[in-house]
């Protein structure tokens, strides 16, 4: 029997993200479809190579079934094939894989995991992930969280998609720090029993949206954590989203925090220029550094050099980190940000020109890089 098998969907009409599954295994079928529903893909089945040929080059992931390598020998070559088999035994697979150019073999249902997330990273048009920055005071009221804002704040109006992360339980609440706390939208506790993969599009959507950017704070409540799982899932779906995710993390390096550490991509250790700051931060440098290996300096604010002020090149040294920069003094240590300008939100002040500085020594992907 050929032709097409008709699915509850219907393929996305330009098939940029319709999955191609070639198999006349019907258990097979069964399987890949139920993993494609689970990843909210819209397949397109075929029994053998699709007259044309043309979704067999278009489909941005080709599930060919180990009964169909036959059918589908000396069709073009392609990158993101996968041949899906049953028998965990069958050595020969690795060789008929090599005939039909499949980039993975997989065998169900051990492999169930890795291919829902494939199949996802089609159905949610992934691209090149975020950037990730997490920011981190090297003591109490260094100006982390307001560094944190501004870098966010900066990033979403050069026009890049920006998500920022509150990994702070403890901190009050970024939103706050926004002005946003009566915005609506979910904060981490609804994301608590997160597991596995979380949809990057409707995390984005669900989350409050203030100054152009999407936030993920923590509400008034008593939750003080969310299980590491939970963190795992939900920033690994805000990087998938493309553009810049920024993390504001806090100083003491718990399971949770250290699910974030592992998923930046640099820190940003903010350290005022004086000794018993240095020495504080030593201690938070070395447990972050147990998770992550690009950790840099960033030194001040200072209010006024004093024969005790330390050079920011001294305190890099002292730490042994790279220097990223000095910040200014504009509203990094006040608690206050009157008149509802969020941090960094006055363009021409120095705290959004040093953030401006940094995304251009650090480039990173527009947010149309993710998924529409």
């Amino acid at each position: 029997m050929a032709g097409v098998i008709t699915c509850d969907r219907a393929p996305v009409a330009d098939g940029r993200r319709t999955p191609l599954i070639v198999t006349e295994d019907v258990d097979l079928l069964d399987d890949l479809l139920r993993l494609c529903a689970a990843a909210g893909a819209r397949p397109e089945v075929h029994h053998g190579v699709p007259e044309g040929r043309g979704s067999w080059e278009s489909a941005p992931l080709v599930l060919v079934g180990d009964d169909a390598v036959e059918r589908v020998r000396g069709v073009a070559r392609r990158r993101g094939v996968v041949l899906v088999g049953r028998d965990q035994d069958d050595s020969g697979v690795w060789q008929r894989a090599v005939e039909i150019g499949a980039d993975h073999v997989l065998v169900l249902p051990d492999g169930e995991q890795w291919l829902m997330d494939r199949i996802a990273d089609v159905a949610e048009g992934v691209g090149r992930p975020a950037l990730t920055v997490g920011v981190i005071g090297g003591r109490g009221g260094a100006g982390a969280s307001t560094l944190a804002c501004a870098l966010a704040v900066t990033s979403a109006k050069s026009g890049r998609r920006t998500l920022l992360v509150d990994a702070d339980p403890l901190g009050g609440g970024l939103d706050v720090l926004l002005g946003g706390e009566a915005a609506e939208g979910m904060r981490w506790p609804a994301f608590a029993q997160s597991r596995g993969r979380v949809a990057g599009g409707a995390l984005e959507e669900s989350l409050p949206e203030l100054h152009a950017l999407r936030v993920l704070s923590w509400d008034r409540g008593d939750t003080v954590a969310v299980p590491p799982e939970a963190v795992r899932a939900v920033l690994a779906a805000a990087r998938r989203r493309g553009g810049a995710v920024v993390v504001d993390l806090p100083r003491r390096v718990d399971e949770g925090a250290a699910e974030a550490l592992a998923q930046l991509d640099l820190g940003l250790l903010v350290v005022p220029p004086e000794l018993r700051a240095v020495a504080a931060a030593k201690r938070v440098a070395s447990g972050v550094g147990m998770v992550l290996r690009d950790l840099r300096v960033v030194v001040g604010p200072c209010r006024g050099r004093t024969a005790a002020a330390l050079d920011p090149e001294e305190v890099a040294r002292l730490l042994g980190l790279p220097l990223a920069g000095e910040l200014p003094v504009e509203g990094v240590l006040s608690a206050t940000h009157g008149g509802g300008q969020p941090p960094g939100g006055a363009a021409r002040g120095p705290l959004a020109r040093f953030c401006a500085a940094f995304w251009e020594r650090v480039p990173v992907a527009t947010g149309d890089g993710g998924a529409a």
